[in-house]
Parts: structure tokens; C-alpha cells; sequence
């Protein structure tokens, strides 16, 4: 294989960062002790008052040491497959012997039910192996093999331990063997996508090209002509749900090759798994045709088709994309797997070429439309993430019924919880990166969280200790110690978008660097004991939307730092939809204890009063509305939900 060419960023090793600061470190240890244990219970359906998941059950079925027949959603072993994944991340960064017991065990019932020819689908295993491989649009084996492979990976890096490795590397093989162009080949490929990065995964585990080459093909392969899906649909004889929709083939981002779509259509998971995998690919093989649809294809998202959380999925028909602009705040769909798989994509963007508006976005889905998935204690989770909540719609409007106002237990398809989890676990992979600069070694600092990070730059050992409050506050303090006593080596810190006024110090004076693509550059000789000081303005600001996006037309937000804020009925009542802002409204920032530690802004509005609306008509002849005054209090879009049950409004109205 042809080494790349991009000069990207390599994402750091997991076990050589550790996060301790309060905000991230307090999530993935509420990973590590709530949730990872609560998604085993649920995927063993001990959680009472959640849907059952079937996940573990169907593996004792499939092995044959239980009667049964298949329960759950097509994909359900999915749901073990991202929780092991989990666990494998959780166990490179906080060794724990007893969950590593359960993990193995666990997958000693998984690779029992394996087939003797490498198969491992307990849906088919259970149903009917002679039906495999003959619905892929729909029946999601190969996503199920992806998602298995990641978890073998990541277990297999945290433990050393390959029993499920090998189990996927057998799978994978068959796999191999059974699809292609080749004379007695499928020439087919994944209806939900997934498989194509994680064979990219298990290609840099194993050194094997034939998984990258696999890759490759499900991606050269998808949407040519003759259209599979199109023949598949058609030799089933079976109604097909998305024939009359304006999807249609592009649902599955299967209507036309890959390298001729534009624009991110159809399911919005399935539709960024596959950017995710095609950059991979790209960047493995430098495919610069492949790149350069990538870079289309992000454009149209961030520019386009992303709402100011980071989420994506304008709707829940087919949990998709629409059109250019069409980001409703009340009837959005917002997946949290949707601004996960949107963080995959950010990151590999970041490894092709190192420029701030991927870290940008990387940071925007992660404060914002992830973590709101997951309650304040890891034990509910939204599948929908909205920017407007009524109550009453989502109980009586059957259009916004897929709009929750509290987090939910489980779900029957629980793709969200587990997801979650394995992105907070691993995120010390997405907070810096190396690669060269130059001609030097560059270490790279995408995100900020308090800890410390070990690198090999200039041929020497360095550990590098961060210090900050992010996102509450801007100061990010970096020291470097290097035992050799010093090492020549380019360090980029990236200047968020949203940091409009900053300075950089070193040792204490002002230092010298290069702005380049959004990051501070300092290339020089550092020394044992350097100290470098990042400083950020950081207040509260009005954001809008482009004009195209009528939702949001005459309304704002309030941004601070990275942080989408938002108003709750809690603390201002309800109506929200009356209230409106000044464009020179002055914020007051209060630190509070609630909400597990938040900043929490207030400043003064106005409404339209209760008074106005006397006369008890529905319609009337014009008057100008009579605001009046009234104190508002914004939380963290991420914390709503936590309290009670309510109103909830991003954008409001704004006068100038």
C-alpha cells in the first residue's frame, strides 16, 4: 500500500492521556460507574420499567443454550458491540478487574453462537442462515459486523486480550470472500453503513490490505449501475417503504456513486458512518477524488444543513436530511447518534488536513448536541435532541411526537446510550494529535480539559499538562516537561472560532507564533519546564442564523465559549415563545452549584403579557404588542431536562 500524502493529524494514543479535569472527567467517570453498568443491565433486561432490549438474551438463543426465538430490532447485537467498545476505552484509561471479568464473559456467550464458516448474526443465526446476505439495505449484517469489529479493536488495545478479534477477524474474512465483482461474488454492500471505517480499523490492527481493499470496494461499489438496492427491492417482491418518498434510493446514500453526491441525503446516521469511512479510506489510499467529496460533502453539512448544537437529521421521516436550510427547532429530529457520528467524521477531516473549522465542529457537537443525550446522571437518554420543546405538541401533535420533554430509561432500538458511551470514553483520541510541520514534529491540541498527555516528539518523551476550566473559562495553561531537558517540535494550539479576542504567552512574555488554519503555532526548541498560557476571552454572545434559515428568521441564541444556552420553563415560566431579547441585551454571569456546576446567565427581556389577550379573540386588527419586562435565566442547552418537565427555547425573538 502507497504511503498518504495528507499531513493530517494522527489522533493520540488513548492510554497515554488521562483526563482529571471536573467537566470531561466527570463525564466519563459517569461512563465508567453508571452508565456502562446500566446499559449491561438493560441489555440483559434486568432494568425495570425500560423496554427490554433482547441484546444478550438472543446470544444464548443463537449459541443454543436457550429455546427462544429472536427478539428486538434486526441490528440488536449492535447494542453489545458499542458496549463493549465502551468498555474497552473505559479499561485503557481506568483499569477495573471486575468489569473486565464481566466483559469477558461476555464475550465468551458472544463468540459461542459463531458459526463454524466465521457468521455471527444472531438474527439470521436464529431465523435462518440460508436468508443471510440477502437484504442488506434493510437487515443490517454488515452494520452489525462493523460495530463488532470496533468494539473487538478497542477491547483488544485496552486488554491484549483477541479472543472477540479473532472472532470478528473470521467474520470479516467471510465477509471477504462472499461479496465483490468477482465471478460468484455479491456485488453488494452495506444498507446502514459502518463497516467501511471500522475495516479500516481492523486493517491498521492487523496489517492485513485485504480489509482496507474491502473498505474500498463497499465504497467504489455503492450507488453504481446497476443499482443493487434496486435489484435487491425489486427480486424480493416486497413493498419498498421509501419508493414514493423524495429519498428513494438516497436514503441510503445509495442513489448515485459516491463520489457524485453533493449533498448529505437520507438517513443522517447512515449518511455520516459512510463520510466517516470514505475519509478513512481516502486518507489510507490517497484517493484524492475520494477527498475532495468529503470536503463537499462537510461543506454542505456545517454550512447548510447543521443546527447550532452540532445535530443533525432535520426530520423524523427516515431521520434524515431534507434541504439546503430546513432546520425546524420544534419538529427536529437531532439524533444523538447523528452529532456523534458527525464528531467521527470532524476528526477524520482533522487527520486528511489539520484546520480549525473541523475541531470547530468537533467541539460544537460535543458540548452541545451529545452530551443533551444522556441525563445528569447516565441513567436516561434522549434519542431526540429538539431546540424548541412544548409539552402539550408532543403529547397531542403526532408531528412532533417523537419530541420527548423528559429522557427516557431505554429504548427498544438503543443505539444512542451505548454510542454515548463509547465517544465520551475514548475522547482523550480526539482532544490532541501529531503529525509533521515543516519538517518537524507538531503535537497538536484540538480540545481543552485539565489532564495530562505522554508523547514521542523529536525522537524524545514528552508529557505535556494542561490545566484549565473549560468551558467555563477560557485560560488553558500547557507545561511541558521533557526529561532529555529539551526537544525541537512545533506545538499548534487551535484559537476556537468563537474566540474572538485571545492572547499567548510563554514562560510569561508574549510569544511567538504563526496563526495558521485556525491554530497558534509555536515552532521552536522547547525546554524542560516551558509553560505556555492560552487566553480567551470568553462572554456571553448573541449568534444568528444565515437569513435562509426561516426557523430561525428575526430570532438569536446565546452562545458562551462553546456552550449553546437555552431557556426553561423552570426558571422563566412558560410561553417562551413571547419572549423577546434586545440586541444590546447585557448578560450577568453567576457560577452555581446546580446542574452538577454550571455558568448560568441572566439578563432582562420582555414578554408579551397575559393582558394583551382579553378580548378573547383569535384574530384582530393589528396593534403593536406591549412588551413587558422580564428577567430571564439561561442554562446550558446540554443541562435542560434535568429538573422538570417543561418548555424549552434556543432561539428567541430579537429587536434591535
Amino acid at each position: 500500500m502507497e504511503e498518504k500524502r495528507f499531513t493530517g493529524a494522527c489522533p493520540a494514543n488513548l492510554k497515554a492521556v488521562k483526563i482529571t479535569g471536573d467537566f470531561w472527567s466527570r463525564f466519563q467517570e459517569l461512563v465508567r460507574t453508571q452508565v456502562i453498568p446500566y446499559q449491561w443491565e438493560a441489555l440483559n433486561d434486568r432494568i425495570e420499567g425500560a423496554a427490554p432490549s433482547y441484546c444478550m438474551e438472543n446470544f444464548k438463543i443463537a449459541s443454543g443454550q436457550k429455546a427462544g426465538d429472536f427478539g428486538g430490532c434486526v441490528f440488536q447485537d449492535s447494542d453489545f458491540a458499542k458496549w463493549i467498545e465502551a468498555v474497552g476505552y473505559s479499561l485503557s484509561i481506568h483499569p477495573d478487574a471486575e468489569l473486565e471479568k464481566t466483559a469477558d464473559e461476555a464475550i465468551d456467550l458472544v463468540c459461542s453462537a459463531q458459526q463454524p464458516d466465521g457468521y455471527l448474526d444472531t438474527y439470521y443465526i436464529i431465523n435462518g442462515l440460508q436468508e443471510r446476505f440477502t437484504n442488506l439495505a434493510h437487515n443490517h449484517e454488515l452494520y452489525c459486523l462493523g460495530h463488532m469489529i470496533e468494539g473487538a479493536v478497542a477491547y483488544y488495545q485496552a486488554t491484549g486480550k483477541d479472543k472477540l478479534l479473532n472472532a470478528v477477524r473470521r467474520y470479516a474474512d467471510l465477509v471477504n470472500n462472499t461479496f465483490g465483482t468477482g465471478q460468484g461474488k455479491i456485488p453488494g454492500y452495506p444498507g446502514h453503513e459502518i463497516i467501511e471505517m471500522a475495516l479500516v480499523r481492523l486493517y491498521d490492527i492487523t496489517g492485513e490490505e485485504k480489509y482496507i481493499k474491502l473498505a474500498k470496494y463497499f465504497i467504489d461499489q455503492r450507488g453504481q449501475e446497476p443499482n443493487y438496492f434496486r435489484q435487491e427491492i425489486q427480486s424480493s417482491g416486497k413493498p419498498w417503504g421509501w419508493a414514493k418518498s423524495p429519498f428513494g434510493l438516497q436514503y441510503y446514500q445509495a442513489g448515485k456513486p459516491v463520489r457524485e453526491q453533493t449533498a448529505a441525503e437520507g438517513h443522517a446516521v447512515r449518511a455520516v458512518y459512510l463520510y466517516s469511512g470514505m475519509a478513512d479510506v481516502a486518507r489510507k489510499t490517497n484517493d484524492q477524488s475520494l477527498w475532495n467529496a468529503c470536503k463537499t460533502l462537510w461543506n454542505n453539512i456545517v454550512q447548510k444543513r447543521m443546527y447550532i448544537t452540532g445535530s443533525i437529521g432535520s426530520t423524523h421521516y427516515g431521520e434524515s436530511f431534507t434541504f439546503d436550510y430546513d432546520l425546524p427547532n420544534d419538529s427536529v429530529y437531532g439524533e444523538t447518534c447523528a452529532a456523534i457520528g458527525l464528531v467521527f467524521f470532524a476528526r477524520r477531516m482533522l487527520e486528511m488536513e489539520v484546520k480549525g473549522e473541523y475541531a470547530d465542529v468537533m467541539e460544537q457537537a460535543l458540548y452541545n448536541g451529545v452530551i443533551s443525550g444522556m441525563s445528569l446522571d447516565g441513567k436516561s437518554f434522549f434519542y431526540v435532541n429538539p431546540l424548541e420543546v412544548i409539552p402539550e405538541a408532543s403529547e397531542k401533535d403526532h408531528d412532533r411526537s417523537h419530541v420527548k420533554v423528559q429522557r427516557q430509561k431505554w429504548f427498544g432500538c438503543a443505539c444512542c446510550p451505548p454510542n454515548l458511551a463509547r465517544l465520551v470514553s475514548s475522547l482523550g483520541t480526539y482532544m490532541y494529535g501529531t503529525g509533521s510541520l515543516e519538517g518537524r514534529d507538531v503535537l497538536y491540541h484540538h480540545l481543552f480539559a485539565t489532564g495530562q498527555a505522554d508523547f514521542v516528539l523529536d525522537g524524545k518523551s514528552i508529557e505535556i499538562q494542561t490545566e484549565t476550566r473549560y468551558p467555563w473559562d477560557g485560560t488553558l495553561k500547557t507545561a511541558f516537561t521533557i526529561p532529555n531537558g529539551e526537544a525541537a517540535f512545533a506545538y499548534s494550539v487551535r484559537i476556537p472560532g468563537w474566540c474572538e479576542h485571545y492572547s499567548l504567552t510563554m514562560n510569561g512574555a508574549s510569544a511567538e507564533y504563526q496563526l495558521k488554519d485556525g491554530y497558534a503555532v509555536l515552532n521552536r526548541t522547547f525546554q524542560d519546564g516551558d509553560v505556555v498560557v492560552l487566553q480567551m476571552e470568553m462572554t456571553a454572545r448573541l449568534i444568528s442564523a444565515s437569513p435562509e434559515v426561516r426557523d430561525d428568521f428575526g430570532k438569536v441564541c446565546v452562545c458562551r465559549g462553546p456552550v449553546v444556552y437555552c431557556l426553561e420553563q423552570e426558571d422563566n415560566g412558560n410561553k417562551l415563545h413571547k419572549v423577546r431579547l434586545s440586541g444590546n441585551v447585557s448578560f450577568r454571569e453567576n457560577w452555581e452549584d446546580m446542574l452538577d456546576g454550571i455558568v448560568a446567565l441572566e439578563c432582562e427581556g420582555a414578554s408579551v403579557g397575559e393582558a394583551e389577550q382579553t378580548d378573547g379573540k383569535l384574530y384582530r386588527r393589528y396593534t403593536p404588542p406591549v412588551y413587558r419586562p422580564k428577567a430571564l435565566r439561561w442554562i446550558p442547552y446540554y443541562a435542560w431536562a434535568n429538573r422538570s418537565a417543561g418548555e424549552m427555547a434556543v432561539w428567541v425573538r430579537i429587536q434591535d
